[in-house]
This record gives C-alpha cells, structure tokens and sequence, in this order.
C-alpha cells in the first residue's frame, strides 16, 4: 500500500541530512509501491508540486529532485494503486487545491472507498477533484468541512477540532493515513500506520527537524509508531499540537 514522507523544519535541512534516497527505493524497489511519486514543497510563500506516474525507484527526476531539493516543508508519496488501480496524473498523490485563497497540499495512504459517493452527493463547490482517487475524494471532504472554521494560518482549536472529528469520521469507511498543509502547518493523522523522528539539527538541540514517514527509514529504533487515531501538527519542526480521534461513522 502507498506510503508517506513528511518534514517540518524551521531551517531547510540539507538534502544529504534526509532519508529521501531511501524513500524513492521503496517506491518499487524495496518495496511494492511502483505506480507512482510525487513532491510537494514549500518554496517561499508558495507551494510547489512534482509528480509522475510512474516507478519512484527509477524515475531520474526523483533522483534529481532528492538530491538538490531544500525547503523547511516537504509532503512526499510513493503510490500502490488500488482505487482506482490506473495511474495518470491526475491520479498521483500528492493533490494540490486553493481553498481560502492559499494552496493545499495532501497525501494520503489507505482505502476510503465510501468517500467518493459521499463527496459527490454533496455537490462541493469548494473542492472538485482532478482524478479518480477516493484520497482526493477525501481531501475534497475535508476541505468541505473546513468552511467557515478556518480563517488564517493559525492552531486555533476551532478549525483543528473540526478537522480532528471528520478525519475520525472518514476513517471508520477503511483507512485513512494522511499528510496535511496549508503551506505553513504539516499536520499528520496516523490511522493505523505512521511513524515520526524528532531530529536535533542544533548543538543545544533547540531546533530540531520533523519527520513523519509511514515506515521507518534509516535506523528503524528512532522512530515512533503514532498511537491509532494520533493527529499531530507541526510547524517549523516543533510540535504544536497532538490531538486523538475514535473513528466513528459521520451522522
């Protein structure tokens, strides 16, 4: 099944300083993740996004990319395709949308089937998606259920308290692992299957790099398995907040 790669960091880390190398070769590889990789990173205000359809272990952009690519904000996915089992690119993770005039980026590993009749019920006018995937479907969803709760870049417990239930709600239809950003926060819900590393990149250890990979990469003992229906926020490689859900089917 796909996995994720996320990194919060105040400073960009040095491409040579990141796990990114052995992240593509699960894309295919070492792992059965062959149908596709995609970046998406902070550059500046904005946020940018490459991607193809196809096998992360041999794509020479990939292997460009993870070898110069530095930004405090990386949302990275190597796809197993399941549903729909093509792969085009607009079937890629991850999936960018505008929603309260900033870009949004979401990667999301697991089946959430359900959620492409629901989604399509609802007529949303905030998010239509670009592809098949029930995760685009999903991402769409939330968005929908953002309205009128988030304002500005901000942890405010309004519009996370929202997220947090809906995120729950889409879960109890399969599984639901995601990466989250409005270009400033990277949020991570860990369903059933994520790790993080909270990596020191100061001598006095005051700043530290964010990591959130679905398996541990490098040395597997430093990383973390997030509790079932964890959902941590991150901003400039601290921890924001870390809230919890129990899946529950939405009314």
């Amino acid at each position: 099944m796909c996995e994720l790669f996320g990194l919060s960091s105040k400073h960009a880390p040095s491409a040579s300083d990141l796990p990114l190398p052995e992240f593509r070769l699960r894309g295919g590889a070492i792992a059965d993740n062959p149908d596709g990789w995609g970046i998406a990173w902070r550059q500046g205000t904005a946020l940018q996004l490459e991607k193809e359809p196809l096998p992360g272990h041999n794509s020479a952009r990939f292997a460009e990319l993870i070898d110069t690519l530095q930004s405090g904000l990386i949302l990275a996915h190597i796809r197993r395709a399941t549903s729909p089992p093509v792969n085009t690119p607009g079937n890629t993770h991850p999936f960018l949308h505008t929603y309260c005039d900033r870009p949004w980026a979401f990667a999301h590993n697991g089946n959430v089937p359900e959620m492409m009749a629901a989604q399509t019920a609802e007529c949303n006018a905030i998010c239509h998606p670009d592809g098949q995937t029930d995760s685009e479907f999903a991402f769409c969803h939330l968005l929908r259920h953002l309205t009128g709760h988030y304002h500005s870049p901000g942890t405010d417990d309004d519009w996370l308290g929202i997220l947090v239930a809906i995120s729950g709600q889409i879960a109890a239809h399969g599984k639901f692992n995601f990466l989250l950003s409005d270009g400033k926060l990277l949020i991570a819900y860990g369903h059933n299957r994520l790790h993080y590393l909270h990596q020191p990149v100061s001598a006095d250890a005051t700043q530290t790099v964010a990591m959130v990979a679905t398996e541990p990469l490098g040395e597997p003992s430093r990383w973390t398995a997030f509790a079932p229906g964890e959902l941590r926020i991150y901003q400039d490689g601290a921890l924001l907040k870390q809230l919890s859900t129990h899946s529950s089917r939405p009314q």
